[in-house]
């Protein structure tokens, strides 16, 4: 029968952990803790590690960067100056047309008034 505060008819025998067992336990759960994460830690930098190969590609791909830019600003600037160039032909070649027109214009107006007079001229009476 069971009576309160008596202990089961089948006495287990319980260990108690004494200090120097628990130390020993802690360092042990420490190290191995140390260990997965310095495994981690090398397994992460062995497949993110970049080779000096790649560092070397990446240096010649931003030399090749740097040129392509410079080739860029070069053409930037000849096609800047062809367009200023081209505007100021354009410009020139209106203002001659302009002055042809002009030209035409006062021919027209003068031939006019000689066919005019002529007609008078020749006119009879």
């Amino acid at each position: 029968m069971f009576r309160p505060g008596a202990r089961p008819a089948t006495t287990t025998r319980t260990h108690r952990v004494n200090r120097t067992e628990f130390i020993i336990a802690t360092a042990i759960i420490l190290f191995v803790a140390f260990c997965l994460g310095w495994f981690a830690y090398w397994l992460i930098h062995r497949f993110t590690r970049v080779a000096s190969a790649d560092i070397g590609e990446l240096e010649r791909m931003a030399q090749e960067l740097h040129e392509a830019e410079e080739t860029r600003d070069q053409a930037i600037t000849y096609l800047q100056q062809r367009e200023a160039e081209l505007t100021n032909q354009l410009s020139q070649t209106e203002a001659e047309l302009s002055a042809a027109m002009d030209g035409l214009r006062e021919a027209r107006s003068e031939a006019e008034e000689l066919r005019a007079y002529i007609e008078r001229v020749h006119q009879p009476g």
